[in-house]
């Protein structure tokens, strides 16, 4: 029986997180090829709809992640708006019938990529131990 490989899709910020990314690849550090990232210009402007679209779809876990501490944010105020959507969610996802923790918000500057490689490790174990998505069949379906 092959090992269950979770799908998880990263929206990382353009100034930071995906700097992060970028960083984790130039230096060769290992992480899990389950995550399929999506480049926003701020982790504010992921919007609800783009998370629980990914979750309709059969995505087993989001990650989130901004720059490094809500008050570095290079749009002002869009970590906040991040923390309080990701805070509202995962009361949704309980709701909904999915556990919270595949929801996960991180800070992560453009000189963090060993930071972003562990996160990544750790994501994928974690959904792992959850595993597939209730929402997986129903999309499927």
């Amino acid at each position: 029986m092959s090992e269950y490989n979770p799908k998880i899709i990263g929206f990382l910020c353009n100034w930071c997180s995906y700097a992060g990314a970028d960083l984790a690849g130039v230096s060769r550090f290992q992480y899990p090829p389950n995550i399929r990232v999506i480049r926003v210009m701020c982790s504010g402007r992921v919007h609800p709809s783009f998370i629980l679209k990914a979750f309709k779809n059969g995505v087993d876990g989001v990650l989130i992640a901004g720059c490094h501490t809500p008050n570095d944010c290079h749009y002002i105020s869009g970590n906040f708006k991040a923390e309080r959507r990701v805070a509202v969610l995962k009361n949704l996802l309980t709701q909904l019938g999915l556990e919270p923790e595949r929801l996960r918000l991180e800070w992560i500057s453009a000189a963090e990529g060993e930071k972003f490689s562990k996160t990544v490790k750790e994501m994928t174990e974690d959904i792992r131990k959850l595993g597939p998505s209730p929402m997986k069949q129903e999309a499927n379906e």
